[in-house]
C-alpha cells in the first residue's frame, strides 16, 4: 500500500472517530466572536439556549439535558458574575411575558409552592424583586403592589453581577446546584398556561384607581379602610388566644363588622353614583381534600355575593365580586378554615374518609348558616335603614334592594365574561358517617355574622 494511501485511509478514520466522539454541547463552547465571554450578545444567546433546551427536553431526555445545561451556565468559574447579569435580564423578560398571561406574583408563588422546594420558592422571589425594578411603584396596580410585599419581594444583592453569587452564599450551595435550581425553575414557570387576567399588568399603563378598582391584596397596600383594619386585627387576636369564648367573642365582632361594612360599601357607591366595577381575586385551595375546602369558598362567596371559580390543576379559586365583598370572603373563610381543621382535629377518627365527610358537611352547613345570617343582615338593614343612605325607614328599604340586585347581576355578567366556557362541577362525596355528623356540628358551633349562640340543630 503506497504512502499516499496510508495517509488517506488515517485521515478518513480521524473523521469517523470525530463523529462518533460526544460532543460537548453548543450552548456550552465559547463563540468566537466571544472573548471571554464578557456578557455580550453571545452570553446572552447562550442562557436563552440552554433555558430553552431544558423547557422542551422530553421527559426521558430532561435530567440529561438539566445536567448539561446547569454545567453549561456554571462553567467557566470566571464568567459567573456575567451570567449573573444576563440571568436577570434573561428571566426578566420570561416574567413579563408571564404577567401578560394573566399570573400576579402571589399566583406564581403559590405554584412554585405546590410544585418544588422552599429554596425554588426563594429563588422565584428574587426574580420577581428583579423584573419589578422595572415598572415605577404609581404605575403599579395596588394588589400588585401588596403582593410584593406580602412576599418581602427585596433587592437585597446589590449590583447584578454579585446575585447568583449571592443565591449561591445564601443556599450554602456551589455553582451547579444554583444553575440547576434555575433551570428547574424556569422549567416550571415556561409550562404555566395562560389564565384569566384579572386586571393591568405592570407595564401596560392601565393601573385602575378609585372605587372600581378590585383590591384583592389591599390589606397589603397600607391604604385599606379603617373597618378592614379592626376586622383583621379582632380576628389575629381570636385565633392567637388560648381562652374559646373570648375567641369566640372577638370572631362575632369581627363577622358583625364585616357585614356591615359590605353594605353600607353598596349603599355609598349607590349614593355617591360611583361606577364601581366587579373585580376578582385568587385564593388558594391545596391539598389534602382540596375538593372540599373549595365547596366552603364557594359557600361564603356565594353568601357575600360573589362567585367562585375553582381551578382544581392550579390550585386557587378565582372569586369574583365588589370589593368589600372579597375582603369579607376572604377573611370570613380564612377564619372558617381554621375552626375547621380545629374541630376536624378534634374529631375521634383520624382516616381519611373521615376527614372528607368532615368538611363536605361542614361545608354544607356552613352554606345554609351563611345565607341566613346574610338574609338576617339584609333584613335588619332595610328595616332600620343605614346613616349613609341618605335616609332612613323605608327610604333605606327603597334604595337597598334595587343596588343590591344590580349588584349581583354585575358579578354574574363579570364571571360570565371572564369565564366564558365555565361548567357546574360535580359534587363532593361525604360516605363516613361519623365524619358527617361531627362536620355539621362542627358548623354549628362556627360564630358568624356576630350571632353568639349556636344555631339548633
Amino acid at each position: 500500500m503506497g504512502k499516499r494511501d496510508q495517509e488517506h485511509r488515517r485521515a478518513r478514520k480521524r473523521e469517523r472517530d470525530a463523529r462518533q466522539r460526544p460532543q460537548t454541547p453548543p450552548r456550552a463552547r465559547p463563540e468566537p466572536d466571544e472573548p471571554g465571554l464578557g456578557g455580550g450578545s453571545s452570553l446572552r444567546e447562550l442562557v436563552e439556549s440552554t433555558l430553552g433546551a431544558v423547557l422542551y427536553a422530553p421527559d426521558d431526555r430532561y435530567h440529561l439535558t438539566l445536567d448539561q445545561g446547569a454545567s453549561a451556565l456554571s462553567e467557566p468559574a470566571s464568567r459567573w458574575p456575567q451570567t449573573s447579569r444576563t440571568v436577570l435580564v434573561v428571566t426578566g423578560a420570561m416574567l413579563a411575558r408571564l404577567w401578560q398571561a394573566g399570573w400576579q406574583p402571589a399566583d406564581l408563588a403559590r405554584a412554585v409552592r405546590r410544585e418544588l422546594t422552599v429554596r425554588h420558592l426563594r429563588l422565584a422571589v428574587d426574580l420577581i424583586a428583579a423584573e419589578a425594578r422595572g415598572y415605577a411603584a404609581a404605575s403599579l396596580d395596588p394588589r400588585w403592589s401588596g403582593q410584593l410585599r406580602e412576599l418581602e419581594a427585596t433587592e437585597w444583592w446589590g449590583e447584578d453581577d454579585a446575585f447568583l453569587p449571592g443565591v449561591a452564599a445564601r443556599e450554602r450551595a456551589d455553582r451547579f446546584a444554583v444553575a440547576t435550581l434555575l433551570l428547574e425553575l424556569f422549567r416550571l414557570i415556561g409550562r404555566l398556561p395562560p389564565i384569566t387576567l384579572l386586571g393591568p399588568p405592570p407595564g401596560s399603563g392601565g393601573a385602575r384607581s378609585g372605587p372600581g378598582r378590585s383590591p384583592a391584596y389591599a390589606q397589603k397596600t397600607g391604604s385599606e379602610p379603617r373597618m378592614l383594619g379592626r376586622i383583621r386585627a379582632l380576628l389575629a387576636k381570636a385565633e392567637s388566644t388560648e381562652f374559646p369564648d373570648e375567641a369566640e367573642a372577638l370572631t362575632a365582632k369581627a363577622q358583625q363588622l364585616m357585614a356591615q361594612h359590605s353594605i353600607d360599601e353598596a349603599l355609598l357607591a349607590a349614593v355617591s353614583g360611583s361606577a364601581a366595577e366587579p373585580g376578582a381575586c385568587r385564593i388558594g385551595v391545596d391539598n389534602p381534600y382540596e375538593a372540599p375546602k373549595a365547596v366552603l369558598l364557594d359557600a361564603v362567596a356565594e353568601a357575600n355575593r360573589s362567585r367562585s371559580v375553582w381551578s382544581k390543576d392550579l390550585g386557587f379559586c378565582t372569586v369574583v365580586g365588589f370589593p368589600a365583598d372579597l375582603e369579607a370572603v376572604e377573611l370570613l373563610y380564612t377564619s372558617l378554615l381554621v375552626q375547621a381543621t380545629g374541630g376536624m382535629n378534634g374529631g375521634g377518627s383520624r382516616t381519611k374518609s373521615f376527614r372528607q365527610s368532615f368538611l363536605v358537611a361542614y361545608a354544607s352547613r356552613i352554606r345554609e348558616r351563611l345565607a341566613e345570617a346574610t338574609a338576617q343582615a339584609t333584613e335588619e338593614a332595610l328595616g332600620g335603614g343605614r346613616p349613609d343612605d341618605g335616609g332612613g325607614g323605608s327610604g333605606g328599604a327603597v334604595s337597598l334592594l334595587p343596588v343590591l340586585a344590580a349588584r349581583d347581576e354585575a358579578v354574574r355578567e363579570s364571571t360570565e365574561r371572564m369565564f366564558p366556557t365555565l361548567k357546574a362541577g360535580r359534587a363532593v362525596r361525604a360516605n363516613d358517617y361519623e365524619g358527617w355528623t361531627q362536620g355539621r356540628a362542627a358548623a354549628d358551633r362556627a360564630r358568624l355574622h356576630g350571632q353568639n349562640s349556636a344555631l339548633p340543630h
